[in-house]
């Protein structure tokens, strides 16, 4: 699978909130791994171990040489699996997925590119499940999905008795529409700030109300990455 930009941005901005310590996880778990792109950035501005469940054998091994050639391979353990039957005697204070896209588009002919892009190998519900079996009672759980499953995906998930912290909503220009939105849970209420308004974490207030809200332009007119995306991104670079 090849790396996307959203991928990358979705590493970068879960990286970036464990540097400035507005989460502190000890471990991580990435769920759908692909090639180890997430837990590779994380590592790179963290202490946390993470575990890579992949179902795909091919991304699997891909990602275990990957993590074997990184100056971080003790922080990095891959499993080839199906995260459905998969269990860890370890809990994880942060859970992170970018999740089969795209239920109802077109599909690829490759078998591997489906399990990868769509609900064929994992369902949102199942993914909530698999959170729920492996989270701390105190974790965080964050989701890259496409902008047009977000409110479909946050019923679930409030069925499932998450908080919604924080959601960043990714355009490619200002001209466009929303087209990927990262989503970032808690287990527990909060006191969360919104547009500068102060929320108590109180059992009165439905959960889609406690949400920090903001958005990222990837590219500007000229095609050029907006600032906000590169100070994400910068440390990355080659």
């Amino acid at each position: 699978m090849k790396v996307c930009t959203d991928s990358c941005l979705f590493g970068a901005w879960i990286a970036d909130k464990i540097e400035k310590k507005i989460i502190k996880p000890k471990n991580i778990l990435d769920i759908g791994s692909g090639t180890g792109l997430l837990g590779l950035m994380i590592a790179q501005k963290s202490k946390s171990i993470i575990d890579a469940v992949e179902i795909d054998i091919n991304s699997f091994l891909q990602s275990k040489e990957n993590f074997m050639a990184s100056p971080w391979d003790q922080q990095l353990q891959a499993f080839h699996a199906d995260i459905n039957n998969w269990r860890s005697a370890l809990k994880y204070d942060l859970i992170i997925s970018n999740p089969p896209f795209f239920e109802n588009d077109l599909r690829s002919a490759d078998r591997n590119r489906n399990l990868a892009k769509h609900h064929d190998g994992l369902t949102f519900s199942e993914l909530l499940q698999s959170v729920k079996n492996n989270i701390t009672e105190n974790g965080d759980f964050a989701v890259l999905i496409p902008f047009h499953r977000m409110d479909y995906f946050k019923t679930i998930v409030f069925e499932n008795n998450f908080y919604l912290k924080e959601e960043l909503l990714v355009k490619q220009t200002s001209k466009h529409s929303y087209f990927r939105v990262i989503l970032f849970f808690g287990t527990k209420h909060e006191s969360v700030i919104s547009n500068g308004a102060h929320f108590e974490s109180v059992g009165s207030m439905r959960p889609l109300d406690m949400q920090s809200s903001s958005e990222l332009i990837v590219n500007d007119e000229e095609g050029n990455y907006t600032d906000a995306f590169h100070l994400l991104l910068k440390d990355y670079y080659l």
